[in-house]
């Protein structure tokens, strides 16, 4: 089935002006780079959420104008599932773990802002994915100063070919998005579509002086931040953290490739203690980002209902195998039990009531300096006290 070149012009219209009148002011030259940039050429097919199953959804899968406004719609959409793309997927679907996806236009839109890339600029892209974040770079910078790298042969590949397919034709590597590209080059602007938990120092290594990189950072919680540096010298790159809250899939090169979600164990019943905090404040992303900040990078959550049908929260953490679940009571204050030598539950108590003395500060106004050997990311209070927290 052909596209309506027309009607695929006016969902772009459409899209860009969407994301204009969000939370993201655009520049002329990103806003043209979202109008003459395709997303339906570079994502053909996608899944779609059916319970526990996703279901690849094509152009020919039903009324082509609908799946053009999905495909233009300001959402992520979800293009591998555990290494199976959604063109390669059987009608039926498949169960598992999102493993690729094209990022949501207005959170592209916020970094490439941030990015500031100007015609001319060598661009690396960690992450190529879909490869429709590297056309809207190639035609803001210029194919020839483009280079982008995927881990996987087959995105890759499909990538090489859609961006020749719209007239581009940027250096596409198949190889460690965190590690050593060949030849050794820099780089004006660096730019990452999958999160890291610290920033890696081939990134630094590779930017020039005053050289500009806008990379997704995650923590222990869902307060996913996304870090705007620029490198100074001696090699450090300081900047802030942009207001967007964003959870991006993992990196999967460099030392976190082998990562993986441990399975979080059950305290069981043992001796608790009451909180005067329900863990679903760990649902509010502006309390999460500061709330992981506290906790050791390493911890992970798991949360649902209780058998009671309330609110149940454990916190795991795999170093030393301290387990806490916190769980909300009908008529009473939440219970906290504890497996292992630490409460983790405690951290995000202090945490909360510093957040709370400190007027729930958002995350714009915080400050992330990474060098080769450690990231901090820094508060600066009204009175000029200084807050640090060291990964």
């Amino acid at each position: 089935m052909v596209i309506d070149e027309q009607r695929a012009l006016a969902a772009r219209v459409a899209l860009t002006r969407q994301i204009d009148r969000g939370g993201v002011v655009l520049s002329s030259r990103v806003a043209g780079a979202f109008l003459n940039v395709p997303r339906h050429s570079f994502v053909p097919a996608f899944y779609r959420r059916d319970g526990e199953r996703f279901l690849p959804w094509r152009l020919a899968d039903g009324d082509p104008d609908v799946w053009l406004d999905a495909v233009y719609a300001d959402d992520s959409l979800i293009t591998e599932v555990d290494g199976v793309h959604a063109e390669d997927a059987t009608p039926d679907g498949l169960t598992g773990a999102p493993t690729s996806s094209s990022t949501a236009p207005s959170l592209m839109a916020d970094m490439l802002e941030a990015l500031d890339v100007d015609e001319g600029h060598d661009v690396l892209e960690a992450g190529t994915g879909t490869g429709y974040n590297a056309g809207i770079l190639c035609f803001l910078a210029g194919d020839k100063h483009v280079t982008t790298v995927d881990r996987s042969a087959a995105l890759t590949g499909k990538a090489r070919s859609r961006l020749g397919a719209a007239g581009f034709a940027p250096l596409v590597v198949r190889g460690d998005g965190a590690g050593e590209l060949p030849g050794g080059p820099s780089f004006d602007r660096v730019i990452a579509t999958a999160s890291v938990r610290r920033i890696p120092p081939a990134w630094l290594a590779r930017l020039r002086p005053g050289g500009v990189l806008v990379v997704p950072v995650r923590g222990a919680l869902a307060g996913g931040m996304v870090a705007r540096l620029t490198k100074v010298a001696g090699g450090a790159a300081v900047g802030h953290v942009l207001h967007t809250p964003a959870a991006f899939m993992p990196l999967r090169s460099g030392p976190e490739a082998a990562e993986q979600l441990p399975s979080v164990p059950d305290p069981g019943h043992r001796p608790a203690r009451d909180s005067g905090l329900s863990a679903r404040v760990l649902d509010d992303w502006t309390f999460s980002f500061f709330a992981q900040l506290h906790l050791p990078a390493g911890v992970v959550r798991a949360y649902g209902q209780n058998d009671g049908g309330l609110h149940t929260t454990t916190l795991y953490d795999p170093a030393d195998g301290s387990a806490t679940r916190v769980d909300d009571m009908p008529d009473a204050p939440p219970r906290v039990a504890t497996r292992g030598p630490r409460d983790l539950w405690e951290p995000v108590e202090a945490a909360h009531r510093l957040w709370r003395e400190l007027n729930r500060p958002r995350r714009e106004w915080f400050t992330i300096e990474a060098t080769a050997h450690e990231q901090t990311v820094s508060y600066t209070a009204p009175g000029g006290r200084v807050h640090r927290w060291i990964s």
